[in-house]
């Protein structure tokens, strides 16, 4: 924590606390600068297209006399840091201190936002003492950037309580922007309940709220799937006289198609025409992605082709949607051909493109047309990402062709693209499909060496595959060693454990964790119970079978197909093990 003196913006001098994290954000608008100020590049006749032409335009600048104004050396800041060269914005500055070149304001917040965006917040928070040094008074544009820089690295808390803090001790009234950015910052990680109160506290203060925080929180509600409340919302703003305009509408269809509410998206879309406000590529996209995801392509294709009759271009997003909607109901050609006219009409399909007809013809087992768009990818100059990686390794796992995915996975690697955990668990659980135990377990022995994973769900993934290859012993081992490197089993993984005991007929030990987990506060589910009947089927132990099923039915629980199978197939040759069951529950009754 630094102490640090601070002053409000009357010039008043207070003490704050305030801490030291690191925070990222994007640059402050350009509306702060003076609208009479005109470019660095028409006043001075240079180009600061990149890094050397800026520097070299700020020494031309600084060694001019007169020298230019501070606006003009916060244009050519402004210039450098929406050209990423923020270190360099950081170095300059501190050149115009040694110079003694005068700075104000937009300078300092300038350089605020370079340190928050190489996520070092906590120097962004050091800038503060050299306002209070020149007598530079701070204002909202100085916090804001600060607070947004704070929600950038989730620290949700942080940036609450410097805005509780500004407001209390009234160092800033806030203004619109800096509410817009906090509501912005707690919707978009699901803090929806606080922007709205949020909302709530701004109607009954000096500012007031107008579209755009209006349309913040009526988003955060539609994504909620509140669509109720987002609608009453909807309706307190035109008795207010603040007219909804194309964003408010988006939202609100984009929540009615997710909950397949067709009727009220007619009725909203006449509602926007009347009042001459035609929906734009954005509305027309999540509809036709709503009509997808809902199985109903050919209206989404009539959807596109009402879009270009309007004039409204379909742009890459609106072709992806349609296209996954093809390919979700494995409607390939249809796919490719959507695919096909994105490149006649001079769209470049872009990696989502491609990873959604990649996983489409996967998911049919037309592997070799994945791989010939997985290395047209590489042919067109483009990388393959994480996703498209993992989406083809499993397509090839999926048809037994392990060479051609260890291959794969060697060429990501080389091609410095960072495998995730999805990606390694998709590669073990085809090495303990196919057999490949020992490369199974020597990925495993890998990653744990170098502590890339310490999530129980991929080590439940190797106990799993060791089951599965006759390896109870060292099933077991990973399982036992759970406790020692402070991992607690879930319910998955004591169940893989006992599905592994009773695959051997070991069911005093399968008995035994069964009634481990519950000592230890994880309760067995429906798949538990399940996978020991289907052992006690196996082997014939119809007695302890009907035993469990008691136990079963005490929780609520039922038979799945799977055991119904069994079952089915024991009672073929034993018909008197009916008489041994007082009922029979099944999920497909």
């Amino acid at each position: 924590m630094k102490k640090i003196s601070l002053r409000n913006c009357n010039g008043i001098p207070f003490i704050s606390s305030i801490s030291g994290s690191a925070f990222t954000f994007r640059a402050y608008s350009s509306c702060h600068y003076s609208k009479e100020s005109i470019s660095v590049k028409d006043k001075f006749g240079v180009n600061s297209s990149n890094l050397d032409d800026a520097v070299t335009l700020f020494h031309q600048m600084v060694t001019m006399k007169p020298l230019p104004s501070v606006v003009d050396f916060s244009k050519l800041f402004k210039t450098m840091i929406s050209m990423k060269h923020y270190s360099a914005v950081l170095s300059l500055f501190r050149q115009m201190r040694k110079l003694g070149i005068p700075i104000d304001g937009f300078i300092l917040t300038s350089v605020i936002n370079s340190y928050c965006l190489m996520h070092r917040a906590d120097f962004g928070f050091s800038v503060l003492p050299i306002y209070l040094k020149n007598g530079i008074p701070f204002n909202n544009v100085t916090f804001t950037t600060l607070i947004r820089g704070i929600f950038a690295e989730n620290k949700v808390k942080d940036a609450v309580e410097l805005f509780k803090k500004l407001v209390r001790e009234k160092i800033c009234e806030p203004n619109e922007v800096m509410y817009a950015t906090v509501m912005n910052g707690l919707s978009k990680r699901g803090h929806t309940q606080k922007t709205l109160g949020l909302l709530r506290l701004m109607e009954q203060g000096n500012t007031q709220p107008d579209i755009y925080i209006y349309n913040i929180v009526i988003d955060a509600l539609c994504k909620d799937g509140n669509l109720d409340a987002a609608i009453n919302i909807l309706n307190e703003m035109k008795q207010k006289d603040i007219p909804p305009n194309i964003v408010t509408y988006t939202s609100i269809i984009d929540g009615m198609c997710k909950l397949g509410q067709w009727e009220k998206v007619t009725t909203l879309f006449s509602e926007m025409v009347n009042l001459n406000m035609y929906p734009d590529v954005c509305t027309f996209t999540i509809l036709t992605d709503g009509l997808c995801k809902e199985g109903k392509v050919e209206d989404a294709e009539k959807v596109m082709e009402h879009m270009v009759e309007k004039g409204v271009e379909p742009n890459i997003i609106t072709y992806n949607a349609l296209m996954d909607g093809y390919c979700l109901r494995g409607q390939l050609d249809r796919a490719r051909r959507i695919f096909d006219i994105l490149i006649d009409k001079g769209i470049e399909p872009d990696i989502f493109s491609y990873n959604i007809l990649i996983n489409g013809y996967c998911k049919k087992k037309k592997v070799n047309e994945a791989m010939q768009l997985f290395c047209e990818i590489s042919q067109k100059g483009s990388k393959p990402d994480i996703v498209i990686y993992n989406t083809i390794l499993q397509g090839l796992f999926e048809v037994g062709r392990t060479g051609d995915a260890k291959q794969i996975y060697a060429e990501m690697l080389s091609a410095g693209t960072k495998p995730n955990i999805y990606c390694h668990v998709t590669l073990l659980n085809g090495y303990f499909k196919y057999g490949l135990v020992e490369e199974a377990m020597a990925l495993f022995n890998k990653l744990e060496r170098n502590k890339e994973y310490t999530n129980i769900a991929f080590y439940s993934v190797v106990i799993n595959g060791l089951c599965k290859n006759g390896k109870l012993n060292e099933a077991y081992a990973v399982f036992k060693k759970l406790s020692f490197i402070g991992l607690l089993p879930n319910v998955r993984t004591y169940t893989v454990m006992i599905n592994g005991f009773c695959l051997e007929g070991l069911f005093d030990e399968a008995k035994y964790i069964l009634r481990k987990m519950e000592d230890n506060g994880c309760s067995p589910d429906n798949v538990t119970y399940n996978v020991i009947v289907q052992g006690f089927l196996r082997c014939n132990k119809i007695s302890e079978m009907a035993s469990f099923m008691k136990e079963m039915d005490g929780r609520g629980f039922s038979f799945d197909a799977t055991t119904t199978g069994f079952l089915i197939d024991v009672v073929r040759e034993n018909p008197s093990v009916l008489d041994m069951i007082p009922e029979l529950h099944s999920k497909n009754e």
